[in-house]
């Protein structure tokens, strides 16, 4: 494991703190056990924020910084990152509850860089996932080769889901084409594995941050994935408000489809929505 330092190429900084980071958890995760979930939780969110930050602040001392365990750079419109022309998007750890939970391995580091005046319309320029159970890092300084086509003529769609939280609608979605659903955790480890070719295509629309697919999404773009809002447009980062709430990320032949699909589902389910009778009061609390 390299030691990070400033004269690194942006890439390869992100690759070298995303694994430094992933050594850290690991060895927290051996130390703290598994008795207390939620303390091992806080102490793996903990330690590896602060080692990404000092060495940030070390490597890249003009860069502003979007953590999710940062209340500061989280703020909506009042965070010195909204002006800075180069911002370091990281979640110190993807995953805590799998990161808690022994013998899971679906948990990871995120380190992704957005720039202002960037080529692409996310404008993320570095990035990598390490996923230190798996002993891994997927980065792009040496983006990983595009996943093989499946081996079999024919064979269901795998979509990455969560194994928490899945789209209400992707149940129906996973019918109409001809899909198999595949519960991961965290999801860094669900686009890892699309950029992996363990699946196709991850699909998600309940709710996420920047932090969560900034670092996925550099690595799976410089690959040659397709990744998007589930309307089609562009995913777009260091904005006001942190949130964003869905994305597709797949390889590019299941991208027309996909998209056609997430349209037939979606405007059926606003359909029903405009449709259904009011809630009483007793099921809406």
């Amino acid at each position: 494991m390299s030691t990070p330092d400033p004269s690194d190429s942006d890439a390869r900084l992100a690759r070298v703190l995303a694994d430094r980071a992933g050594d850290l958890l690991l060895r927290v995760r051996a130390a703290q056990g598994f008795h207390d979930p939620a303390a091992l939780k806080a102490a793996g969110d903990r330690a590896a924020h602060d080692l990404l930050r000092a060495e940030l602040a070390r490597c890249r001392p003009g860069d502003a910084v979007l953590s999710e365990e940062d209340a500061d750079s989280r703020r909506r419109g009042g965070a010195d990152r909204l002006t800075a022309d180069r911002v370091w998007i990281v979640d110190p750890l993807d995953g805590t509850r799998e990161f808690s939970e022994e013998g899971r391995s679906d948990w990871a580091v995120h380190v992704a860089l957005w720039a202002r005046y960037a080529p692409t319309p996310h404008g993320l320029v570095a990035g990598a996932v390490a996923l230190p159970a798996q002993h891994r890092v997927l980065a792009t300084d040496v983006p990983p080769a595009y996943p093989p086509a499946p081996a079999r003529t024919g064979a269901p769609v795998r979509v990455a889901a969560s194994r928490s939280r899945p789209p209400v609608f992707l149940t129906d979605l996973a019918e109409d084409v001809g899909a198999h659903l595949v519960p991961m955790g965290s999801a860094g480890a669900k686009i890892a594995a699309v950029v992996t070719g363990e699946v196709d295509a991850y699909i998600h629309a309940g709710g996420q941050y920047e932090w969560d697919s900034a670092a996925p999404v550099a690595v799976a773009t410089a690959t040659g994935l397709h990744a998007s809002r589930i309307d089609g447009s562009a995913l777009t980062y260091n904005e006001a408000d942190p949130r964003l709430p869905d994305l597709l990320v797949c390889r590019r032949d299941l991208a027309a489809p996909l998209l056609a699909a997430l349209r037939r589902q979606l405007s059926g389910t606003a359909a029903s929505a405009e449709h259904a009778a009011p809630a009483s009061p007793e099921e809406s609390r």
